[in-house]
């Protein structure tokens, strides 16, 4: 079980449908820590533009406790919750560094905060795949979310294509 330095361990729970808020403010009203990231979402309503708090995974929420003190059935009826979610007869912990990636990824207030963008002509950094830690330039990027590179490999110049996610701004 991975714990985080505090002794805790994060765990994933489901929530009833559109009971997001109601789950959170009972949960921490009970004592619990809760971490629930999200995105902010631009809607049009007519002509009028919205912005809304969409949840980056659905219908879930993170929340920690310690197993040893904490008594985790009691969060099965808390109003707003369907379940822990388990493996068995126990809830399943999450990894902390899972949790730990998502927090550094994330404003104070749970807000994904998005990655700079890549534009053609940018040296970025290739971090997953074969060609991870090459440097290249970006050529162009496609609307699948697929960027071409060129990279200067053995003295020419060779186009390649990498997901989107693969690649960071070089610094």
């Amino acid at each position: 079980m991975a714990n985080s330095a505090d002794g805790k361990v994060w765990f994933l729970a489901q929530l009833k449908p559109n009971c997001a808020n109601i789950a959170r403010r009972n949960l921490e009203r009970q004592g619990f820590e809760i971490f629930l990231p999200f995105e902010v979402e631009t809607r049009l309503h007519g002509r009028r533009q919205a912005f809304a708090k969409v949840p980056l995974f659905p219908g879930y929420l993170f929340l920690a406790l310690d197993p040893e003190t904490s008594p985790w059935r009691k969060v099965n009826s808390t109003l707003g919750i369907a379940r822990l979610v388990s493996f068995g007869t126990h809830p399943a912990p999450v990894p902390y560094h899972i949790i730990d990636e998502l927090m550094r990824r994330c404003d104070a207030a749970g807000r994904l905060i998005e990655l700079p963008k890549i534009c053609p002509g940018d040296q970025v950094r290739i971090t997953g795949g074969p060609l991870s830690s090459f440097v290249a330039q970006v050529e162009r990027i496609e609307p699948n979310k697929r960027v071409w590179l060129l990279m200067d490999i053995m003295g020419g110049k060779t186009q390649v294509t990498v997901a989107q996610a693969d690649v960071r701004l070089a610094s």
